[in-house]
């Protein structure tokens, strides 16, 4: 996802490519290119937990905050 060399990643980018990875599988499982068409979009927690992992990523786990 990032142009950052893989050795150079941290724990939180590595986190965030792992449940984008998930996110992409589920879309390709059910034929989908985004999770927008999808019935369970509101109440996925595969989705959710992606969310969460680019905060995280953002802010390098320092915390805060992170309503919808």
């Amino acid at each position: 996802m990032s142009d950052t060399p893989q050795q150079e990643r941290d724990q939180w980018e590595k986190a965030l490519d792992e449940k984008l990875n998930e996110l992409k599988f589920c879309q390709k499982e059910h034929n989908l290119q985004s999770c927008f068409p999808c019935e369970k979009l509101l109440e996925c927690q595969l989705r959710a937990a992606y969310v969460k992992a680019v905060y995280e990523s953002m802010n390098k786990g320092s915390g805060g905050g992170f309503e919808f």
